[in-house]
């Protein structure tokens, strides 16, 4: 029999219990908010004015952490971007309590109904968000392209910014498909689909699979399969390219921290190869993997399934820190170049202290000694807070669906089979109403369309498990 107060009567209290349960903090200490507060008003500004560039925001809606901003411009036969990036150095020292208590968490964690931020949030949504209209401190990314997109030259500077206007990706795609888009929105489009293909040329991946969402909404939660649009992975391109652009730098450098990812061994490969022959998913002589993904439909069985077993040719993502010789391993497999997380420091921990090696680097100044002597524990910190941030994730979503299916015990489910676990004799599969994905007991092919019913739903324990049907 089951203890009542183990049982969610709503959503939000098992979502709280997920929060005790992984030791989120409830709060900031009093010594942090208080520090919070003071450097708020009084920030270090920088000497440079560029609140003349029409900086804009794309974000999903209601976001107030604004990590970024750009500018867009056509140089010559080539492009020059613009890339304001939150300055939280001009608010956050390395060895105060804000850094401190930051190092602890690493990350901001997301939850449906709201977040745990890395900072403060009269920093991480006031006065280090880039919101409209307010002048703000900032690292501003000069990157030159030539006419195919490729980077001839790379920038950083402390510069005051005013972003213009907060738009969100919805209108940036609109505004694309409906041929309304012009300056800036139309130069998005133009580049992201020009980085697109020189990373699909140098190797690099990007799936195209749906993201499984929880949404909110007026107290009422929702699963569902989200395909991000064209306009959120051109602005992704601008991000990817700075983050090259500041490995490139640190690199040269010889001190910084970069986000790695290795080479997929030739088992997995072989493995992954055999899935696709299985699946009957073209896989061309002499093609890579990215190549295999690009032009894949997540909307087909079979190459929904092989997207989903994939995956382990990307898995084992991390950081490395440096200071001296650059490390053995210093490329990300999935952008197929070295890479940096230097775009979003309200939200993550690293991304503030590579910023601040890429603004000394390209001053021509010492690295900061406290910056430098913080490299080193990097690494393990962002592990510790990306650990925690993905198992919250994952545990919201098994609350949802065991939530919304706790009725439905018996019924009938169409499914399509993702993955397969011969020696278990279970599997994968994924339901579209509502968007679940979940284990599922019997002889399963995979790829394929089947029926299945359902056996346990459990808020308690997050559970959901189906039966292959007949």
């Amino acid at each position: 029999m089951q203890v009542p107060d183990q049982i969610p009567l709503k959503l939000d209290d098992g979502f709280h219990r997920i929060e005790r349960e992984h030791r989120l903090p409830t709060g900031f200490p009093p010594a942090v908010l208080d520090e919070a507060d003071w450097v708020a008003k009084v920030p270090r500004l920088p000497a440079t004015d560029m609140t003349d560039v029409p900086f804009v925001t794309i974000d999903p809606p209601g976001s107030m952490d604004l990590d970024q901003a750009l500018h867009l411009e056509r140089l010559g036969a080539g492009y020059r971007v613009w890339y304001a990036v939150a300055d939280v150095g001009a608010f956050v020292r390395p060895g105060g309590v804000i850094d401190a208590e930051a190092r602890s968490r690493g990350e901001t964690v997301y939850l449906p109904a709201g977040r745990v931020p890395l900072h403060p949030v009269v920093l991480s949504e006031g006065a280090a968000s880039l919101l409209p209209g307010a002048e703000r401190p900032a690292a501003v990314w000069c990157v030159d392209l030539d006419a195919d997109g490729r980077v001839i030259g790379a920038d950083v500077r402390r510069a005051l910014v005013r972003s213009r206007e907060r738009l969100d990706y919805a209108y940036v795609q609109a505004a694309v498909d409906t041929g309304t888009a012009d300056g800036v929105l139309a130069l998005l489009a133009e580049i992201g689909r020009l980085r697109l293909a020189l990373e699909r040329e140098r190797g690099g991946v990007t799936l195209p699979v749906p993201e499984q969402e929880v949404t909110h909404d007026g107290g009422r939660y929702r699963l569902r399969f989200r395909l991000p649009l064209s306009a959120e992975a051109w602005n992704a391109q601008i991000s990817l390219l700075t983050g090259m652009a500041a490995a490139a730098m640190m690199l040269d450098a010889e001190v910084g921290v970069l986000r790695v990812l290795p080479r997929p061994s030739p088992g997995d490969l072989a493995k992954v190869r055999r899935v696709a022959q299985a699946l009957d998913v073209p896989w061309p002589d002499g093609a890579g993997y990215g190549a295999v993904v690009h032009d894949l439909d997540p909307k087909n069985g079979r190459q929904a399934a092989f997207l989903h077993e994939s995956k382990v040719l990307l898995r084992g993502a991390g950081y490395v820190a440096f200071d001296g010789a650059p490390p053995r391993t210093a490329e990300h497999a999935a952008v197929a170049a070295p890479y940096a997380h230097v775009t979003a420091p309200l939200r993550r921990l690293a991304d503030r202290y590579a910023t601040e090696v890429c603004l000394a680097v390209a001053a021509g100044e010492p690295v900061p000694s406290d910056v430098r002597a913080g490299l080193e524990v990097l690494p393990g910190l962002m592990s510790a807070g990306g650990r925690r941030a993905g198992a919250v994730e994952r545990a919201c979503v098994d609350l949802v669906e065991a939530f919304l299916l706790r009725d439905r015990i018996g019924q009938a489910f169409e499914a399509v089979v993702i993955d397969v676990d011969q020696r278990h004799g279970d599997g994968q599969v994924q339901i579209t109403e509502p968007a679940v994905i979940a284990r599922c007991d019997g002889d399963l092919p995979l790829g394929e369309q089947v029926v299945v019913r359902l056996s346990r739903a459990d808020p308690a324990t997050r559970e959901v498990r189906f039966t292959l049907a007949g």
